[in-house]
């Protein structure tokens, strides 16, 4: 892969102060795309993460906002167009976990994990879309997880959101196939990040591998998702053979 396969592009990535979503924006920067990140309270996180951009000499711009609520959305898209210019790649990466008894979740944990993983992508892809389909060019790359696919070791309500994910990335890529816009989604399993390592249930022997992943095994392919152009409506399992399809 060019290092400067991107250059030129306008990549703006969710909930991109640590993990997944952190290695995703590095990687970007590093095949030449300039970043626009997000973050919603990790503050000098998020802004070490710009530092790391910018010392790759690339233009970097980091944006707090709560993307569960579309005012907030909209003010993240308005200023990232207007700092930085039109937004050709969307990463819909932020997320929560809470892992729970099922007996204990309530109808507000039910609501909030919903809206921070699905609802977010939703709201983050409408605002975007309108200046991707004036260009006829984009890139969409929705974080699932393996527990849309087996129910996973968090709870109904991450498994649901996450499985909503697959079904809104269905949509968009079918509806926009035509118009030089891809959307895909990574499905991983049990990555190294804190949110992974704060769960008590996530062990490797779960995984046939017998190891987390590494979170710059999904920014590989993250960064694949953006350069191709025949790529649409597929999951790609980056899960240590937890789910083989």
């Amino acid at each position: 892969m060019g290092v400067n396969e991107l250059q030129g592009k306008v990549a703006l990535v969710t909930g991109s102060s640590r993990g997944i979503g952190r290695a995703i924006a590095m990687a970007l920067a590093e095949a030449g795309a300039d970043v626009v990140g997000n973050f919603r309270q990790r503050a000098e996180e998020a802004q070490a993460v710009e530092r790391e951009i910018v010392a790759l000499g690339r233009r970097a711009l980091t944006v707090q906002a709560d993307i569960s609520q579309a005012g907030e959305v909209e003010r993240l898209v308005r200023t990232a167009q207007e700092e930085m210019g039109a937004v050709d790649i969307l990463i819909n990466n932020a997320g929560i976990a809470r892992p729970q008894p099922i007996e204990e979740i309530t109808e507000v944990d039910w609501d909030e994990v919903v809206d921070a993983n699905l609802k977010s992508c939703f709201l983050m892809t409408q605002a975007i879309l309108p200046g991707m389909r004036k260009r006829q060019w984009g890139r969409i790359v929705n974080i699932s997880s393996v527990a849309a696919q087996v129910g996973g070791i968090v709870g109904p309500h991450y498994a649901a959101s996450k499985a909503g994910m697959l079904g809104l990335t269905h949509f968009y890529a079918n509806r926009l196939a035509k118009e030089g816009i891809t959307v895909n989604s990574i499905a991983p399993a049990l990555v190294e990040t804190e949110m992974v390592t704060a769960n008590p249930n996530a062990r490797p022997d779960r995984i046939p591998i017998g190891r987390f992943g590494d979170v710059r095994e999904v920014a590989d392919v993250a960064v694949m998702l953006a350069t191709n152009g025949y790529l649409t409506g597929q999951t790609i399992n980056v899960n240590g053979g937890w789910y083989m399809s």
